[in-house]
This record gives C-alpha cells, structure tokens and sequence, in this order.
C-alpha cells in the first residue's frame, strides 16, 4: 500500500508541475493569436478578435482591432542592404529619434511626437531596439511602441499604437505583442 501512495503521490506531483508549465506558457500568449509569414520567416502574436488589413503601397502586414478602430499592429519591411547591422545605424536613441523625425512626426507636418523611451535586446543572435513615442496629432494624442530588428538584409519595422486615453489598459498586452516578434530561419 505504501508503494502505491508513493507512485500515486508522484504520479500527481508530476501532473501539477506539468499544469503549472502549460499554465505558464499559455498565461504569456493569452488572448493573443499565432501570425506567421507565408515564407514561414517571421512570425509574432496578435490580439484575439483583431483582423487582418491590406493597405496598398502600406506596411507589408496590418492588423487593426474592429471595436476600437484606433488600436493598430502593422509590420514595415524595408531592404537595407545585406552587410548593414541594426548597430551600425546608430544607438536606440538615435534609431528611435530619426523614425520619429523622418516617419512619425516629419518638420512641417501637423504630428508632434516625443520619443518616450529606447532600449536595446538581444534574442536568439538578433539585435532588436524597442522604442515608445508619444504622437500629437490634430484632434488627439497617440501612444506607439515599436520594435526594430534586421535580418538578412531587411529592416523590420513591427509597432503596436492607440489613442492615448486607451493606452494604460493595453499596454501590458502591446508589449507582450511587440515582443513576440521572432524569426524562424
């Protein structure tokens, strides 16, 4: 009987500690869905209900939220050349301030944005530089987080924004979402 309590004991500690592992790695993916490239190169999670958008001439990949049509996800690929590094186009500050300046908030234009924040990480041999803006458009304040990668030759340029007001209640979840970005090959 004893050696029965002790194979069950353990047959039960295995099965909590295997319940705990799953609950763990589904808690981070959690009312997020799969996306991956048709070429099977990138892939990243997007917010559960959100659908898939083509914009011609746009980013290659956009997801906007239907309820509130101002939460986007998109993905802009730009070739760069196949010997250039994220690193040699600058520090994340200096990558996060000419995105605003070029991209974001043009001089002359009627956007304002300030550059938040601009971190470094590193993931699986790839540079990836995260950066936060604060946009100031006409009629309302934008908040934007965004990740910059390169790979083989290509800048991956993969943010996630919404008005400003909406913006303490996604925030976990954007964050979580910019930083599944990942390459396959």
């Amino acid at each position: 009987m004893r050696a029965f309590l002790r194979s069950w004991t353990k047959f039960l500690s295995l099965l909590i500690l295997i319940g705990a592992l799953v609950s763990c790695s589904t808690a981070a993916t959690a009312g997020l869905e799969a996306f991956q490239s048709t070429n099977g190169r990138y892939g990243f999670f997007y917010p559960t209900g959100w659908t898939r958008i083509s914009v011609q001439g746009g980013p290659e990949v956009v997801f906007h939220d239907l309820i509130n049509s101002d939460e986007t996800l998109s993905l802009v690929v730009s070739d760069i050349g196949e010997d250039v590094e994220l690193t040699n186009m600058g520090t994340p500050l200096e990558v996060g301030e000419r995105l605003m300046n070029e991209l974001l908030a043009p001089n002359g234009g009627e956007r304002q944005a300030e550059l938040l924040a601009a971190n470094a990480r590193d993931i699986d041999g790839h540079s990836f530089y995260d950066i936060e803006y604060l946009i100031h458009l006409p009629d309302k304040d934008r908040h934007e987080i965004a990740t910059v990668v390169v790979d083989h030759g290509s800048l991956f340029t993969f943010a996630a924004g919404t008005n400003e007001l909406r913006w303490n209640k996604v925030e976990s979840l954007f964050r979580r979402v910019i930083d599944s970005f990942s390459f396959f090959v």
